[in-house]
């Protein structure tokens, strides 16, 4: 349905007892909405005009979800404050400049406010005891609040593209953080980028697209070189708008950085003159039968994945997931990154098999040097670990039972960080 008809049905009453409402493009909210107060509990506004909302917004008690994102709000509308049920809040690009603490509802799990002109957050942040997520990529922050310390369930941060000069000691040692990001920000050390083989438009023959995420467009592509018959290839071609991630230009980058790698879909080539003048990089393509092995997170699971309710896969193919998955992490610590998005659904895998390569390195960063970067890798460890168990789930019994995986994946997510594993060393229990 088109957005003005849906918006005749909601004034025709048509609407009535509906739990999503997708209403994009508006410059001003349509009052209509309070309708369906009994009901509603996720509503979709991006893409619009508008500048405020009203200030009876708690009289959605139902409301979960609220997505504002591609509008024109300078404030966080103080509001959804009010919202008993909301617990799952989305303003990218809209100019925010200011969040007072009374916008944040007591339920809050999971909030995006990327791509923003933000310079400060309220101290209320780190009283919301549900906070899971947090995207803040592409403000203008330089600390965060000291309340945060106290998110003892945040497990996702992204802080890339802001201006930090460096990042609490106390935010590595939240006990359930897995997963963070702070390219482009001042203290990070530059990437050190590996020389690619340069490629040229000519030289490429584009087919199909193989997908499409957030940072860029996926295509089959031919390769031809010194009038070679061709390698089959993957192009990655880069939108350049920043991302829940970061920015692209940093993708590629790690990308380079990451090196060879049997369990890492690295670069093979970096293209020199795509006609419209986007960066992009060329990638081994892998065979058509490979899978990703999950899902994103979705509203519900938030910040665990999504897998096939009917996947099961064999010990020996599991234990080859595990292991090169692994081996993929501990090459790229070595190499001084931490990948910061390890999760199902950046691998792609063969089923039969068992091997696999981890890719998207969207949220990756330079590592610092010394404890601080054991600290931080002992924070992906945890990632890992969540990871580990997620498969040994979905993995017929081994011989031995799999006791020794399991207690390897309880050492990677203990609370206490500093005495987790580091990679190097989980890599040699598997």
């Amino acid at each position: 349905m088109e957005p003005q008809q849906t918006l005749e049905a909601l004034r025709r009453g048509d609407l009535a007892g509906a739990r999503e409402l997708r209403l994009p493009g508006l410059a001003e909210f349509p009052r209509e909405v309070f309708g369906l107060a009994e009901t509603l509990e996720a509503l979709d506004l991006g893409g619009g005009e508008l500048r405020e909302l009203p200030d009876d917004m708690g009289r959605l008690r139902k409301l979960q979800v609220l997505f504002c994102s591609n509008n024109n709000f300078a404030i966080l509308p103080p509001s959804l404050g009010d919202c008993a049920a909301l617990r799952m809040i989305g303003f990218r690009r809209t100019g925010l400049r200011e969040v007072p603490g009374e916008a944040l509802p007591p339920l809050l799990r999971w909030l995006t406010l990327t791509d923003n002109h933000i310079e400060r957050l309220p101290d209320a942040l780190g009283e919301r005891p549900h906070l899971q997520k947090l995207m803040l990529a592409g403000n203008r922050l330089d600390s965060l609040p000291a309340t945060l310390r106290y998110a003892e369930r945040l497990e996702l941060v992204r802080l890339s593209s802001n201006r930090f000069d460096a990042l609490p000691s106390w935010l590595r040692t939240l006990p359930a953080l897995a997963w963070i990001s702070w390219g482009g920000n001042p203290f990070e050390r530059e990437i050190e980028t590996a020389a690619a083989a340069p490629a040229a438009w000519a030289h490429l023959e584009v087919d199909a697209l193989l997908g499409e995420g957030a940072s860029g467009r996926v295509h089959r592509a031919t390769w031809r070189r010194n009038g070679d018959a061709g390698r089959p290839v993957a192009l990655k071609i880069f939108k350049g708008a920043m991302t829940s991630d970061g920015l692209p230009a940093r993708e590629m980058a790690a990308c380079l950085a990451a090196g060879d790698h049997p369990n890492l879909t690295a670069a093979l080539g970096r293209l020199t003159d795509h006609p419209d003048g986007a960066q992009a990089l060329l990638m081994p393509l892998l065979p058509p039968h490979w899978r990703r092995l999950a899902d994103p997170p979705s509203f519900e699971t938030c910040s665990r994945d999504v897998y096939d309710a009917g996947m099961r896969m064999s010990a020996d193919a599991g234990r080859a997931l595990v292991r090169g998955v692994a081996a993929a992490v501990a090459h790229l610590h070595a190499r001084g990154l931490m990948h910061g998005d390890l999760y199902a659904h950046n691998i792609l895998w063969d089923e039969a098999s068992g091997e696999a390569t981890l890719g998207d390195f969207g949220a990756a960063c330079a590592l610092p040097s010394g404890d601080e970067g054991d600290a931080w890798r002992q924070i992906e460890v945890r990632a890992f670990g969540l990871l580990l168990d997620e498969i040994l789930d979905r993995c017929a019994p081994a011989p031995d039972g799999g006791e020794k995986l399991r207690g390897l994946a309880r050492a990677c997510v203990q609370k206490d960080v500093r005495a987790r594993p580091l990679m190097a060393e989980a890599l040699k229990e598997i």
